[in-house]
């Protein structure tokens, strides 16, 4: 038995029981990849400004078909397995032995993802390319399930890393029962697909890449390859003039990722709307609703409080308004109150409205002529806190505003004394001379 000193194990069984629950590791490698996909696309699919949790609403649609499609292609192309004499077809639907084929997945898991996408608003091509990366790291991990099986391995090899095969999952072609080791073809494509991850997030930054062009590299970059894989695989397979059916596909796939990336190498940005509609692409960008008018308006207008300069809060001085005297003096005893014919017409003031008028007008003229408040005003006026250079710049208004106020109200006063004479029942004596 040809075997070298350095290899990889392969697992005695291909699952973990959790009591009476078999955990089958090619399930739960392809769990794990699904989940990565989802985590970095929603990552990615947020930083272009999309709602985050799309990319899972959208697996749940997405990764259903992708099976049911990997399982398709599979049953497809390697009916031999299930149908004809002495197999059993309903081994076809026991997907955990494995079985998937990655162009059935990808081409039915796209439908999927169509219907999510039309769903929520959402062009397909621009989620493809926020999703490739993450397509390809859940192929690398769900090759690591081909491990656990103990399948897809390739040729004859006494490499340290070549992986050590049982003898009950061999060819059964007799000149391999005595080779125990092969290529790990599982462990090649699972770390060409991290390359093409890394490659496409590179890509997609420095040639500006949109509009379904990333998805395009991350296809012909996986085609490569996987190619170059397929040489290397000894199971069963279809030939067409000698070359393997998964090569064959993995060309006219890469054609047709090149011509598409060709067709649309102008295409730097992705067209208005691609991320969905408003109430999409706007939650994750957009800030916190502002509240409701009382009205029931749904926006209200953000006021914007301007704080002013110290500088320009002075006084202004209005034009034409008549300045306030400098200094009001003290109250004090009215001069005309030891006047008979002044008292008397006050004594008829005080039963009169029309004397609380007249002496209500009278008042400004007292203050002019004697520089003192009207007897009927008992308010004591507050000190002035006005400088001597704003006084004297406002004397010379003040006292023609004060000769115009007095004449009015010296005509005002004679009428209204001539009113309390003939109330009182006798002639007026109140006249100013």
């Amino acid at each position: 038995m040809q075997q070298p000193l350095a290899f990889i194990p392969s697992p005695s069984q291909g699952s973990i029981h959790l009591g009476p629950l078999p955990l089958r590791g090619y399930a739960l490698m392809i769990i794990i990849g699904v989940i990565i996909a989802v985590w970095l696309g929603d990552r990615r699919w947020a930083a272009r400004g999309g709602t985050a949790g799309t990319v899972l609403d959208i697996a749940v649609w997405a990764v259903p078909f992708g099976l049911v499609g990997g399982r398709l292609y599979h049953v497809i192309t390697d009916h031999q397995l299930y149908f004809g004499h002495g197999r059993h077809p309903v081994d076809a639907l026991k997907v955990w032995n494995g079985g998937l084929g990655i162009w059935g997945a990808i081409a039915l898991g796209a439908l999927g993802a169509y219907l999510g996408c039309r769903r929520r608003g959402i062009s397909l091509r621009v989620f493809a390319d926020a999703a490739a990366p993450g397509i390809a790291l859940a192929q690398a991990m769900g090759r690591w399930g081909n491990w656990f099986n103990q399948e897809l391995y390739g040729r004859p090899s006494k490499l340290p890393w070549a992986v050590k095969i049982d003898p009950a999952h061999r060819p059964p072609d007799a000149k391999y029962a005595d080779i125990a080791t092969y290529q790990p073809t599982f462990l090649y494509e699972c770390l060409w697909c991290i390359g093409v991850a890394v490659l496409v997030i590179w890509a997609e930054k420095r040639f500006r890449l949109a509009y379904g062009r990333t998805f395009a590299l991350y296809v012909a970059a996986y085609t490569v390859g996987r190619a170059w894989i397929e040489w290397l695989r000894i199971d069963e397979a279809h030939h067409i003039l000698g070359l393997r059916l998964n090569d064959w596909t993995c060309l006219i796939v890469f054609l047709g990722a090149v011509g598409y990336m060709y067709l649309q190498r102008h295409r730097t940005e992705n067209p208005p709307g691609a991320l969905g509609s408003a109430n999409d692409a706007g939650e994750a960008a957009a800030g916190p609703a502002e509240p409701a008018t009382v009205d029931g308006d749904t926006a209200t207008a953000t006021t914007t409080t301007a704080i002013a300069d110290p500088a320009d809060s002075e006084p202004v001085v209005e034009t034409g308004s008549e300045p306030e005297p400098a200094a009001v003096a003290p109250a004090v005893a009215d001069a005309e109150a030891t006047d008979p014919e002044d008292t008397t017409a006050a004594e008829a003031g005080a039963t009169s409205p029309e004397a609380k008028d007249a002496e209500a007008a009278d008042a400004p003229e007292a203050e002019a002529e004697d520089g003192e408040p009207a007897d009927g005003d008992r308010t004591e006026a507050a000190p002035a806190t006005a400088t001597g250079e704003s006084a004297a710049g406002d004397e010379d208004e003040t006292s023609d505003a004060g000769a115009s106020d007095a004449a009015d109200a010296e005509e005002v006063s004679q009428e209204t004394a001539a009113a309390q004479a003939d109330t009182a029942g006798r002639p007026s004596a109140a006249r100013r001379t």
